[in-house]
This record gives structure tokens, sequence and C-alpha cells, in this order.
């Protein structure tokens, strides 16, 4: 968009909160007034800013950013302006692919003032400034976790006050209990204690008009986004209650470091093993008491345990434990009750076909008695097997993973991918160094280093792969034999149970039924059908398909 030598200009602004504290050199309005002035001194015309403060520079996914990305898909300027080009964003690939490849290719002229980037000229430095942004990112990144491990050693508590408590305003690191929300936490475990379940607690906290956590902390305690205001309820629901009942910081104890993000670009988080979460004892006034606390836990469930309880109710022993091998979800008790027969209508059913669920499940259930049937009759096949049988499977199974994938062979592979990373490594060195020296253009060192990186990863997927295949053959063989041990415990299983299962099964794969002749579904009830059945048993997993069983019966509705 020009006219005549007209140029319009959008200015983007950027600031982190962990810059914010470093100084006024990098503040929104230090950028404002550099690029102001540069403006007024060239002749340019500043059609607008674009303002991100207090976000990150790994993200490119920020609101201000994304809106002046389509402003210049609509044509409304033809150059972007910031103070350095760690303002447009500190990881490398990105920030390096929008300002070389992104704003040229449509014609937009991008410049930095401190730093003398411009797209409009040769920038031969350009790798190693986005390079030094990027080990900014990572070595901030390092500071704030090593404070923060720091802190959670010391019993510091770093992180949101959670409901019942606030931070301490002579030490933002300590929490003292919230005068108009710990008496709620309070009532909430002597309730629990009481007998009340968490569904009757959340229902008589809303028929009393109490604010949930969330829309509590929207209301009256932290700054939060229209976005994310708009997603607090305005009810409790029995999930909440749980996880006040189960969380110790009530008991006066500091628990911390229970997820972390899987790298310094992603705000996924991933979980951290217990053994490994930062836990201090006393470190803030306790709302409850150990009894009450204890005592609350005990009747945790205690209505589910109840209901369980009763003999009129279904108890299938296959919980967490089939599933559906098409989409795998679990399969649930389900089933009906005709002229009093209660086992002839109960079914296992995928969890994953309602009608209101996308991609839903075409539906895969399988009679409870049936599938009763099938793993009692599997398991009691292999428990007959003596051990002279029993060694011939486990051979046959260790001959099977030798010519599958050999251990020389895997270490060879394995070797073979991590030499080629090294190479891949030593070539994007030498590539950036040939293109700093003039060696080589900046396009045909982005076409480059993109193929490489590519070719990276491959060789990165193979190695996690290989690393992790399944153990060497001896180790099939060893794993056979100690399922077999574990056999020798039981004859023969007349009557299937929980715990019986539990010893042996893992996990249960069931398909959907095929009908013959092309049908896709049964048209009368003595339709015939097949149903293929994956058992996984401990140790040992699936054996191979042609073992493995399957249901042949005619349909029943």
């Amino acid at each position: 968009m020009r006219t005549g030598n007209l140029t319009l200009v959008f200015a983007y602004l950027r600031l982190s909160n962990e810059e914010a504290h470093s100084g006024e050199s990098s503040s929104i309005a230090n950028q404002r007034q550099i690029i102001q002035d540069h403006c007024r001194r060239h002749g340019l015309t500043l059609v607008r800013e674009f303002v991100d403060d207090g976000y990150s520079g790994g993200n490119f996914n920020r609101p201000a950013f994304q809106e002046m990305l389509r402003q210049l898909a609509d044509g409304k300027a033809n150059m972007v302006i910031t103070k350095d080009l760690s303002r447009l964003g500190r990881d490398m690939r990105e920030a390096s692919y929008y300002a070389e490849q992104f704003f040229p290719e449509r014609g937009i002229r991008y410049m930095t003032i401190a730093d003398n980037f411009d797209t409009a000229h040769e920038n031969v430095m350009a790798p190693f400034q986005f390079a030094m942004n990027e080990v900014y990112l990572r070595d901030g990144s390092r500071k704030v976790k090593d404070v923060l491990r720091s802190k959670r050693e010391n019993g510091q508590y770093c992180a949101c006050p959670p409901y019942g408590y606030r931070k301490d305003p002579a030490d933002k690191n300590r929490l003292i209990p919230d005068e108009q929300t710990g008496p709620i936490v309070r009532r909430i475990f002597e309730r629990a204690a009481a007998g009340d379940s968490s569904r009757k607690i959340a229902l008589d906290l809303n028929a009393d008009g109490v604010i949930p956590p969330l829309k509590y902390r929207v209301l009256f305690r932290d700054d939060f986004s229209p976005e994310g205001a708009a997603r607090a309820s305005d009810l409790w629901n029995y999930t909440t209650v749980k996880r006040i009942l189960k969380n110790p910081v009530y008991l006066g104890h500091t628990l911390l470091g229970k997820s972390r993000k899987v790298s310094v670009k992603s705000k996924k988080k991933i979980a951290v093993p217990q053994s490994d979460w930062a836990v201090t004892h006393d470190t803030h006034p306790p709302l409850v008491e150990q009894p009450l606390f204890e005592q609350a836990q005990r009747n945790l469930g205690h209505g589910q345990r109840l209901r369980h309880a009763d003999g009129d109710i279904r108890k299938s022993i296959f919980a967490g434990l089939v599933f559906c091998a098409r989409c795998g979800h679990a399969l649930c008790s389900c089933g009906t009750v005709y002229k009093g027969e209660r086992e002839k209508y109960w079914y296992l059913s995928c969890t994953h076909q309602r009608g209101d669920i996308a991609n839903r499940c075409a539906g895969v259930r399988i009679k409870y008695a049936d599938l009763l049937e099938i793993i009692r009759r599997d398991l009691n096949e292999l428990l007959a097997l003596n051990d002279e049988q029993a060694e011939v499977l486990a051979r046959a199974a260790a001959e099977k993973e030798q010519g599958a994938s050999g251990a020389a062979a895997q270490q060879a592979r394995l070797q073979q991918a991590q030499a080629r990373l090294l190479t891949i490594d030593k070539i994007v060195t030498k590539l950036y160094t040939d293109n700093a020296e003039g060696k080589l253009d900046d396009d045909r060192l982005a076409r480059m280093v993109q193929a490489l990186e590519q070719e990276s990863a491959s060789h990165k997927a193979v190695i996690d792969a290989l690393i992790q295949q399944a153990p060497a053959a001896e180790d099939v063989a060893s794993r056979f034999r100690r399922f077999f041990d574990l056999a020798k415990q039981c004859s023969r299983i007349d009557v299937l149970d929980r715990e019986t299962l539990l010893t042996f099964v893992e996990r249960i794969e069931v398909g959907p039924k095929q009908f013959e002749n092309g049908l896709r579904k049964a048209t009368h009830r003595n339709t015939p059908y097949r149903q293929d059945i994956r058992i996984c048993y401990r140790f040992i997993g699936a054996l191979d398909e042609d073992v493995q069983p399957t249901l042949q019966k005619p349909c029943n509705f």
C-alpha cells in the first residue's frame, strides 16, 4: 500500500514479565519513543502500534502480534519496525522465519533500530543475532528455574495461593489464611468428615451462594483476561470439592513441583513423579487439624463404596482393563433387566459412541458373560501347559524376537543414526560460518538448514524407537518363564474373579463385530458374526494372532 514514496509503518512493541524487572532499557515506553523518533527523522508514517506487554519471546502466539499479521494481510502497512530483533521474538527458528522469509515474501520491509537489521540490505550477522537471542531465552529460563528450585527447597510458596489462603503482605513467599475463604475450607472438611459426599457439599455451597474458587480469583484477587474470566463458573462442582479435600496444603505443608514444562518453548506441562515433588512441612498456619483431615480422607468415595456393596448392582471385574480395539477408549458396564434376567442382558460397551462426541466410535460391545468365558478358557489353556510345553513357547517367542530385531543389527542402526546426527551438527555449524563469510547466501542457507533439520528429526525418531524397542531375546524368554512361574500358583480357574484377572492380565482389546456376506450390521437375531479379542498378559504381552481367541456366534440383541 504505497502512495508515491509514502511508507506506512506498523510498530511492534513487546516486553516479557521477566524483562520488566530488569530496568527501563526495554520498557514499552522506551521502545515507543525510539521508534517514534526514528519515524520522525526519516519521514516515515507511523500508522499503528501493536503492544504485547507481559508476553515471552519464546512463543509467537501473542494477541497483538497475530492481530498485526492480520492487518498486514489486508495491506494496511508496508513496513514493520521493532526496537531490536529480540522484540520480534527470541525463538531462533521462528524469528528468522518471520524476519527473513515471511515479511520479504509479502513485500513488507522489516527493520530494527538498535541492531541495524533491515530486509532492504544484506544482514550478514543475522544468524548469530537470532542465535544469541535464543541463548538469552534459554539462560533466562534456567535462572528462573534455579530461583524457583531454591525457594521450594526452603519451603517458600512460589505459586498461586490455593483457595482459603492469600499471600502474606509482609512476605510474598508465605501463605496466611484468607479471612473470607478460610472458613469455607474448614466447612468443607467438617462436612466431609461428618459423612457428606463431595457432590452434596458442592450442592449445599451453591445453595448458600458461596463463590467458587476460580470465580473468587476473578472477582477479588487476580487479574484475568476477558477470555480467562469468561471460563470461570458460578457454581461449585464435586471435582473442586474433592481437590480441596485431597490437598495437604491445608495442614500447613507446602507441596510444589508436581508438574513441569516440556521445554522452554512450550507451554504444555507434564506430571512429575511423586518422589520428585518438593514437600516442606509446617510452613504456614493450617486451616484444619490432622485428625479432621484424615477423617475426611476416609470418607472420600464412601458413597461409591456403599453403592458397590449393593447386591442389586452389577459389578464388572473388567474395570480399567477392557478397551475398544477401534478407538482405544474403555468399555464400560451397561445393560438392562428383562423378566428378572440380569446376566443375559449385561454388556461391555465402548464409552466413545455418544451422539454428542466428535469422531465418535461406530460402536463396539460384547456380552459380559461371553468375554468372561473367553478369558477364563484362554487362561486355562495356558495354565494347563506343563514345564516342557511352557519352555517351548518361551524359546519360540525368543527366536521370533531375535529374528524380528537382532541385538547386533539394532545396535548397528542405533550407532549409525547417532553418528549421522553428529555429522549434521557439524554441517550446520559450517553452513552458518560460510554464510557469515559471504560464501553462502541466506536463501540457500535457509533451505539447506531446513532439509538438515528434517533429516535430524527423522534420525532422532529412529533413535527413540530403537531405545524403546522390546528387550533382547534372552529377556523375552525370561519374562515368559516369570509368567509360568506365576501360573504354577493356580492349576485351573472355574470362576474368574477380579483378583485372578489382575494377577495374569494387563489389558484386553475387543474388536468390532464382523458379519458375513459383507453385512455392516445384524439383520436378525441369529445373524452370525465373529469378534476378535486381544489379551495382553503380564510379562509376556499378547500372544501370536493365530492363538488369540475369537468370538464366533449368532448375534443376540
